[in-house]
């Protein structure tokens, strides 16, 4: 899976994370990715979207199928 959005590219960010002592080690900070269905032309698919995106609404995430009703009720 790559850690990358599908709307804005946002990827993982890489740096240092640092002890008491101040070594360094080596780390990457993964965007908050969330998987959702969404909206392309007539068909759906998953993709992976970052949460800033979704609240921006810089996708257009697919409707849920609607079941039928029961015959009984």
């Amino acid at each position: 899976m790559a850690k990358v959005c599908y709307s804005c590219g946002k990827g993982p960010g890489f740096g240092n994370a640092r002890s008491h002592s101040l070594r360094a080690t080596r780390r990457r900070w993964n965007p908050n990715l969330q998987r959702v269905r969404i909206q392309e032309g007539s068909s759906t698919r998953r993709v992976y979207v970052c949460t800033s995106c979704l609240k921006a609404f810089k996708v257009q995430k697919a409707a849920l199928k609607q079941r039928p009703e029961p015959a009984g009720l």
